[in-house]
């Protein structure tokens, strides 16, 4: 049996350059640094450090981005950036729900996964945007899986696709703030753990379940409001209301 390692090496690293070629300028390093520096110490790193990253001096990147906070906005901006590039040249793994992975697979992301997951952690721009990126791609997934029956449909599709992803990411970043890489430069090999570790009880959830009666949904599906018209029960394929469908 194939390791999960050797089908991420197959799968997971895009062909071809994805990331943004660096322009040299003096900004360009500061939010290239800026970037390296929140990643590894979390965005309480100082202007200082980073400029001492950077090569440049403090007042130099206040001049550039007027304050700290406004530097973190900047970085915002370009680590975003930077995700949408590598969705649109990677479209297909990103599409498959694999973004995140489709990153941590590749050393030269391995800094934009870390600042990633600084910013889940701290609930910033950039965790909210990658997630909601995430989860508008499974539901493009997710819907063409039902239609051609790998899935079976839900009673709200939207609300389980966003739970999927929700309980993926808090996994994976539990698993990474518990057991944290040194640096960046060692997310790849954490996230690969965190594979190695979960795929089996994951897959095996999806795949056979968990509970052997469905005694606890039917109990809360008497106190919830009925769901959307034309929805069926995942368990027989049955209009969900009372009256059946014409």
């Amino acid at each position: 049996m194939r390791s999960v390692d050797a089908a991420a090496e197959d799968t997971a690293r895009p062909s071809g350059p994805v990331v943004p070629t660096p322009d040299g300028s003096t900004r360009g390093r500061i939010l290239d640094a800026a970037m390296l520096r929140f990643a590894r110490s979390g965005f309480g790193a100082s202007v200082r450090s980073i400029a001492a990253d950077a090569g440049v001096s403090a007042a130099l990147v206040i001049h550039h981005f007027g304050s700290k906070d406004k530097l973190h906005e900047a970085t915002d901006e370009y680590v975003l950036t930077w995700i949408r590039e590598v969705k649109r040249q990677s479209i297909g793994l990103a599409a498959g729900g694999n973004l995140l992975q489709v990153l941590a697979a590749a050393d030269q992301y391995a800094p934009l996964v870390g600042y990633v997951l600084r910013s889940l952690q701290a609930g910033g721009a950039v965790g909210r945007e990658f997630t909601e990126h995430m989860i508008a791609d499974a539901q493009e997934y997710t819907s063409e899986a039902v239609r051609e029956g790998v899935l079976r449909p839900s009673r709200d599709e939207a609300a389980r696709v966003r739970y999927l992803v929700y309980s993926s990411l808090g996994a994976m970043l539990l698993s990474v703030t518990l057991d944290p890489p040194r640096d960046p430069e060692d997310v790849s090999a954490a996230m690969r753990r965190f594979m190695d570790e979960l795929y089996l009880p994951m897959l095996e959830l999806f795949t056979e379940g968990f509970l052997t009666t469905r005694r606890m949904l039917d109990d809360y599906l008497l106190y919830v409001p009925d769901p959307p018209a034309g929805a069926q029960d995942p368990a027989d394929g049955t209009p969900t209301h009372d009256e059946e469908e014409p």
